[in-house]
């Protein structure tokens, strides 16, 4: 009975939390689109993605990195991870790929190193004299590097810290920012198979874009001189939001658990968006296999017309894991789709090495 009224003052404690949280940090539609560097918003990992990144509170290792940094505390002792999109299908021959390293330092602490990279091709390079091209190619980069921090307060309630370092480039111009990452998460049950998490993401000063690319030469016909006209890019903010989420593990036994969550993200600059997984897990004593599903609503979501997202909800992914040595370590392999509407399927597909 203690036991139980424990969990309702902490489930209690931890909604109340999150409404406060939520109506500071609802979404506003006259905002929408305003915000820079979305590229922060595209999940880079699969398997959380296949469940439509609706594991706020119970994603653990490198993944957390993206999902709630607390779940970093949970990586049992090095994992490497290697991931890659072809983002909005393959006519858009965007590639993004992310690679990272988690690394235990204590009985109650994780480090993790992280890199995504966005690739948008080879860019003719035109002028006003040339608007043909011919003299050349460029090759847009975006790139964003973490270092993430988590520990393990108590057996129930774990929290972490994620630093990013944003970069982005053209030809002749790029901005460079920084944003920070921030998440707790709380587990209780007698199985640990309830959880909560609260994430705060991307908050950072504004970006603005440099370069000779804002730089016009003008010539005085009067006088034969020349000057050079330097414009000021407009400066544009981060893309930040709240997720918070909950999940419960229904254990069928030892070797066989379905997950099921449900999430909640308020965007500063989008529609709010409500977040249902699905995570089937099977193990055996040489090998794992879990299947995943999810979909993620926000309004006009049905509409081709009025819909501001790409991605229309629609997820799903696997991952299979050898089980390895005396300790089990895991060397898998995941995969997750996306559906994008008339960009088709985005695949992400990749490895990871878990070592315990």
């Amino acid at each position: 009975m203690r036991n139980f009224k424990n969990i309702l003052r902490n489930t209690a404690f931890i909604g109340a939390a999150i409404l406060s949280c939520s109506s500071v940090f609802a979404g506003n539609e006259d905002r929408v689109g305003s915000a820079g560097a979305t590229q922060l918003l595209v999940n880079p990992w699969a398997r959380s993605t296949g469940s439509a990144d609706a594991g706020i509170a119970n994603v653990n290792g490198l993944e957390a990195t993206f999902m709630n940094i607390a779940g970093l505390a949970h990586t049992k002792k090095t994992q490497i991870k290697f991931n890659y999109t072809n983002w909005l299908g393959n006519s858009s021959d965007i590639r993004f790929m992310s690679a990272g390293l988690a690394q235990r330092i204590s009985e109650t602490s994780v480090i993790a190193v992280s890199i995504q990279s966005m690739n948008f091709g080879d860019i003719d390079i035109t002028t006003v004299e040339l608007p043909e091209g011919g003299i050349g190619v460029f090759s847009p980069r975006v790139n964003i590097f973490n270092v993430g921090y988590a520990k393990q307060f108590t057996t129930t309630i774990s929290g972490g810290i994620n630093f990013k370092v944003i970069s982005e480039s053209i030809s002749n111009l790029k901005a460079n920012g920084v944003a920070i990452d921030a998440g707790i998460r709380y587990v209780t049950g007698e199985q640990e198979q309830i959880k909560f998490g609260i994430a705060l993401k991307n908050v950072g000063p504004t970006m603005r874009y440099k370069g000779d690319g804002l730089a016009t030469q003008i010539n005085y016909i009067s006088t034969g001189g020349k000057a050079t006209l330097e414009q000021r890019s407009q400066a544009f903010e981060m893309p930040s939001l709240l997720s918070i989420g909950g999940s419960y593990d229904f254990i069928f036994d030892e070797n066989n658990k379905l997950a099921a969550m449900l999430g909640f993200t308020a965007n500063s600059f989008g529609n709010d968006q409500y977040r249902l997984g699905l995570d089937y897990g099977m193990t055996t004593d040489k090998a794992a296999f879990n299947l995943r599903a999810g979909y993620i609503y926000e309004k006009n979501i049905f509409s081709i017309e009025n819909r501001t997202n790409a991605l229309t909800g629609f997820t799903a992914g696997f991952s299979v894991d050898a089980l390895v040595g005396k300790e089990k370590s895991a060397l898998g392999l995941e995969y997750a789709m996306r559906l994008a509407g008339p960009f088709g399927l985005i695949h992400t597909i990749g490895a990871t090495i878990s070592l315990k």
